[in-house]
């Protein structure tokens, strides 16, 4: 039986708990909200509880496509057992839709359909604000392998295929959103981290109402119902 120890870790939304297992650790999703790499805080109610069971239930549709995760058990709404990984040092954002930072910095208006997905990496560092870098700067610094690189993009590529449709199944548009990767001990690749309105631009297909973290970012009031209707969206 999974035995859960000390607190290796706390970041902004999670910490992390070591077991009886060296394979395995507990992650524990926390309703603290944080904005802009730090700079804005608060607190959503009940977010840890629609991350966490959300996250688990995309994690395992994925890995039934093949997609191999980190995920191991859900052990209640707040928590769950994960395969203890080496983070690799990138946030993957994959975009559909034009959105936030990507439509300041090429001046597209919110809401313009991208021609074909784009992929952008930044390196996970909150003291330099997670720069954007590409392919050349992230073989350079080692942050990863070439080959590993690929992998990444490829199974970045194939998890968006299957969200894309899977949530326009539930009339969610698929803004954009960040993954995160680890290696296991023996150096398998397997998506880690989460999948969330935290991490998720989601829409209403019809209404283009916003239901993600946007609604924190920006003031805009409705942040709980916004999480809860897309728990209930997603769990049924």
């Amino acid at each position: 039986m999974l035995e859960k120890k000390e607190q290796l870790y706390e970041g902004k939304a999670k910490k992390v708990f070591a077991t009886n297992d060296p394979e395995i650790v507990i992650v524990s999703y926390k309703d603290d909200a944080t904005a802009f790499n730090g700079v804005k805080k608060g607190t959503i109610v009940g977010k840890g509880v629609v991350n966490n069971r959300m996250s688990n239930y995309l994690m395992e549709k994925l890995e039934k496509e093949g997609i191999p995760t980190h995920y191991v058990k859900e052990l209640n709404e707040r928590e769950t057992a994960v395969k203890k990984v080496s983070i690799v040092p990138l946030e993957v954002i994959v975009r559909n839709i034009a959105a936030g930072s990507l439509s300041k910095r090429l001046g597209l208006p919110e809401g313009t359909p991208m021609k074909r997905t784009v992929l952008e990496y930044c390196y996970k560092c909150d003291a330099l604000d997670d720069p954007m870098v590409n392919e050349y700067h992230i073989l350079a610094m080692e942050y990863c392998t070439e080959q590993e690189l690929k992998t990444i993009a490829d199974m970045a590529l194939k998890i968006n295929a299957y969200l894309v449709k899977y949530f326009a199944s539930i009339n969610v548009e698929l803004v954009d959103f960040k993954l995160e990767f680890g290696k296991t001990t023996d150096g398998k690749i397997v998506l880690a981290d989460e999948i969330s309105p935290d991490t998720c631009r989601f829409w209403d297909a019809t209404t283009h109402e916003k239901l993600d973290k946007d609604r924190f970012r920006r003031d805009m009031g409705g942040v709980e119902d916004a999480y809860k209707e897309m728990m209930k969206r997603v769990l049924g």
